[in-house]
């Protein structure tokens, strides 16, 4: 079995409810000490949003007594369904980062771990390229922060071509127009 295609990520978390109310109490308390930003990996289509969201507010109540203030939520965009739908995404999370290692696995069908395969891991493909480039441009029209993390972000050769496709670094800053925050 390939690993990277199981239980994992946030599909792990949601078949865990309790661990994962756990570690999202932990995360929620963690914001005594500044406002904390919380991604959700892997996610790839509404219902696990809504799910992840679900988990989320449930964690929050638990905790809104306490009077402690609250970041950001993002989604981690790696599976291409969440690239092709990337404004359903957009409208439940305030930022998004490109995860670039299994965008390209997942979009190439390959297993970069596999030495059969992996010379043909390929982040140049324009497949992969076009995901990036609308995934940056469509959340900057929303005006939501976005990133890229994975090999790309640390590649100093894919620097300039990311500048291009619009990729600006920034935190957003959390207010009322966070679609989490204005779930209180």
């Amino acid at each position: 079995l390939n690993p990277a295609l199981g239980l994992r990520a946030i599909r792990w978390s949601l078949s865990e409810p309790s661990m994962f109310r756990r570690q999202l109490r932990a995360l929620l308390r963690a914001a005594v000490h500044g406002p904390v930003k919380v991604m959700i990996p892997m996610l790839s289509n509404l219902r696990e949003i809504r799910q992840t969201l679900d988990n989320i507010d449930h964690a929050r109540r638990q905790l809104v007594e306490a009077g402690k203030p609250f970041g950001e939520l993002g989604a981690m965009i790696e599976v291409p369904a969440a690239a092709l739908t990337l404004p359903v995404f957009l409208r439940h999370f305030d930022f998004i980062s490109i995860g670039t290692n299994d965008l390209i696995q997942y979009t190439l069908a390959i297993d970069r771990t596999d030495e059969a395969v992996s010379h043909l891991y390929d982040p140049w493909n324009p497949a992969v390229l076009g995901l990036i480039h609308n995934a940056i441009s469509l959340g900057r029209a929303a005006g939501k922060g976005v990133s890229v993390c994975g090999e790309m972000a640390g590649d100093p050769v894919f620097t300039e071509l990311l500048l291009a496709m619009g990729l600006r670094t920034s935190a957003p800053s959390a207010d009322s127009r966070s679609p989490w925050l204005s779930r209180r």
